[in-house]
């Protein structure tokens, strides 16, 4: 009897507590059920259009105007050195001189003859018009004058050789001979000086195929160097290439002049800055605003109280805008913040 009490009174207890658990979980669901958001909150902004001034940079290095591999053009022992690493040397300055014993006596001997030969045509001339002198004694005169002028000239620019020139101004970069050496005429010349012109530089960059196509030769650009903090050179482009390279950059030479107190060095990193001279417009929206993937961006649009998902195509990015080129018209609205709660077509509340 008692069994069958104990067994009563434990079905009652667990009627009782399944009856609680129903009644709880009939609370939380109606809960949940008021609980549902009607609606998302999001901040926005209205697409507009909007004035723009573009700038491109792109980081080159700076190269010489002229950058001039001096070979000696003649043979011979180096019996002077006129120049040192360094020194600015103007155009047709010797910088080595060459034993010119033999080549001086070669000169001599052939200016000699030259001379000789040259009175000798002067006198079958009149000779040959007084019917004095016979046609073949005139053409043997002719013909050892010519020769004389020929040996005189070779022998007179043998000896000019061996005055080792610069065919342009500028610095002496490099000097690998010293006096005494040795050096040779061509076909194995021997390498005798390095010389650069800096009064102008050059500056190459790559761009790519989009910016080649805003850029136009003789467009003025500003460039930097880390060097010179604050300092601002100003140069043009000079040549704008029409065929790109494997990455789809297209090589743009950049010239500027290098004057004054503050002075570039060939081989140094710079930065070119390409000014825009035309300020346009665009349809910009913050970068914020995006969402989707880098091949794919969306933006989610407002349309009657509800967030509408947009495919667009982007343009150009300007600080924290970006352009947009299609997808969207101006006056539009667009989320800007609490895009991560939202789908296409679910109802949004605009918050301050």
């Amino acid at each position: 009897m008692k069994k069958l009490k104990y067994i009563g009174l434990t079905v009652l207890v667990l009627g009782a507590i399944i009856a609680v658990l129903i009644n709880n979980k009939s609370k939380v669901q109606a809960k949940a059920k008021n609980q549902v958001i009607d609606a998302y909150p999001v901040t926005v902004v209205t697409a507009n259009y909007q004035k723009i001034n573009e700038s491109i940079s792109a980081v080159g290095v700076t190269a010489a105007n002229n950058d001039v591999n001096i070979m000696s053009e003649t043979q011979g022992r180096v019996t002077a050195v006129y120049a040192k690493v360094g020194d600015f040397k103007p155009a047709g300055s010797v910088l080595f001189q060459v034993d010119d014993e033999l080549k001086r006596a070669s000169y001599t001997l052939a200016e000699a003859n030259y001379q000789k030969t040259k009175k000798d045509l002067e006198r079958y001339e009149l000779l040959i018009k007084q019917k004095a002198a016979t046609d073949n004694q005139f053409e043997n005169a002719k013909l050892a004058y010519t020769t004389a002028e020929a040996q005189y000239i070779t022998a007179k620019r043998q000896l000019k050789d061996t005055k080792i020139t610069t065919p342009i101004s500028g610095v002496i970069s490099s000097l690998p001979i010293d006096k005494g050496s040795m050096v040779q005429a061509a076909p194995q010349a021997t390498l005798v000086a390095n010389i650069v012109d800096i009064s102008k530089l050059k500056v190459k960059v790559n761009v790519t195929e989009r910016d080649a196509f805003k850029l136009k030769k003789g467009d003025k650009v500003d460039i930097t160097s880390e060097v010179f903090q604050g300092k601002t050179f100003e140069g043009h482009i000079e040549t704008i290439s029409s065929k790109g390279d494997e990455a789809h950059t297209y090589p743009i030479e950049i010239i500027l002049a290098n004057s004054g107190k503050t002075q570039l060095k060939a081989g140094m990193f710079a930065r070119v800055y390409f000014k825009s001279l035309q300020r346009n417009e665009a349809l910009v929206v913050p970068r914020v605003a995006l969402v989707g993937s880098v091949k794919n961006p969306q933006v989610y649009v407002v349309e009657n109280g509800f967030a509408k998902l947009r495919n667009v195509l982007l343009g150009g990015e300007y600080g924290t805008d970006v352009e947009i080129i299609s997808g969207i018209n101006p006056g539009e609205t667009i989320v800007t913040n609490g895009q991560t709660n939202l789908t296409d077509n679910v109802k949004i509340e605009i918050t301050k």
